[in-house]
């Protein structure tokens, strides 16, 4: 049966064959439990620890600087994990019973929401680009400003991502079954859209943070270098970089790689898909798409530990069960204060 459905052809988009994606058939009962399992314990550890980092964010009543974005990136994932009921649906039913709307959802917010995680990262290494230049510990950002750049992160995604939402149909295979695959009007438009979104979504913002992350680099070592020849600065060459900006540095510069790392994989199948239209003796297997999203899918568990177990000391099971008090909080506001004050002392 999987091979009839994969070498079903589309007479009207001229495709060579058309991809199932998320429908799988014949599978054994024990793969569709241990799938069932991986799904599961994703969808309820993303939620777990995003909606606790933030928290944690939110309590910083600090959220005019990158904090926004960093809270664009949490909420993003949030609205990721969201499909992964969906795709449980589809892994049992293995035929589509989610209607066209599902069809036309599930990746579009797949792609939008994997968009707008980058493009928040880049938003971020910029902001600290630009504030450890100026050697300040956040930058001044105007309450517009951030409402702008959320408004273009958001609306740029959902552009470039929209032929996701337009191309996928739900394509009847016989009379029972049915599957939901992108049908793409023709093949210079996939091209097209595959180098554009590439390029766009993933080489320019993935290229900005480099960039930005290797100029805080050579500040940094600038700064240590000068540490070390002189003992002393006169008043107006006093350099202020505190232990908060440092650690937040390496915090993000860890996001960034667990991205590149976790994401690169659906950038290739996203290549491979149109070598397989191109080429018909080529053929992808779901199987090796499911696994590569599920693993994609753990980025939004990645991303909030990293975050919080580098820059905040409250432990995860206070925020949990409620046991984290307004005073506990201030307490070590107070002290990250009094550290990034003795940090400052020591680099000057």
């Amino acid at each position: 049966m999987e091979q009839l459905i994969i070498a079903y052809k589309d007479t009207q988009s001229g495709n060579n064959t058309q991809f199932t994606f998320y429908s799988e058939f014949n599978k054994t009962l024990e793969v569709k439990v241990v799938e069932t399992i991986f799904l599961c314990l994703v969808f309820v550890f993303s939620w777990l620890t995003n909606v606790c980092a933030i928290v944690l964010l939110i309590r910083k009543k600090r959220l005019v600087t990158s904090n926004c974005f960093v809270l664009n990136l949490f909420f993003s994932d949030l609205l990721f994990v969201t499909m992964i009921p969906f795709i449980l649906v589809v892994r049992w039913t293995e035929n589509w019973i989610l209607g066209d709307f599902v069809c036309h959802l599930l990746f579009y917010v797949i792609c939008l929401s994997g968009c707008v995680i980058l493009i928040s990262l880049s938003a971020v290494s910029l902001e600290r680009m630009i504030c450890i230049m100026k050697m300040t510990q956040t930058t001044t950002c105007n309450v517009k400003v951030v409402v702008m750049g959320l408004v273009i992160i958001w609306g740029f995604s959902a552009m470039t991502a929209l032929p996701l939402c337009l191309f996928f149909k739900v394509v009847e295979i016989d009379k029972e079954l049915k599957i939901c695959t992108l049908i793409w009007p023709t093949i210079a438009e996939e091209i097209s859209w595959d180098i554009s979104f590439i390029l766009l979504d993933f080489l320019i913002p993935g290229l900005s943070i480099v960039v930005s992350y290797t100029k805080i680099y050579k500040i940094t070592q600038d700064i240590r270098q000068r540490m070390i020849s002189s003992t002393a600065y006169s008043e107006n060459h006093q350099i202020r970089v505190s232990q908060r900006d440092y650690k937040l540095f390496r915090t993000l510069f860890l996001l960034m790689i667990s991205f590149f790392v976790m994401w690169t994989p659906v950038f290739i199948i996203v290549l491979l898909l149109l070598i397989q239209n191109l080429d018909k003796n080529f053929h992808l297997s779901p199987t090796c798409f499911f696994w590569i999203i599920l693993f994609t899918f753990c980025n939004s568990i990645v991303n909030p530990i990293l975050y919080n177990m580098n820059l905040f000391r409250q432990k995860w099971w206070q925020i949990i069960f409620c046991c984290s008090s307004e005073e506990t909080l201030d307490t070590e506001t107070t002290t990250r204060k009094n550290e990034n004050q003795i940090g400052s002392a020591e680099i000057k």
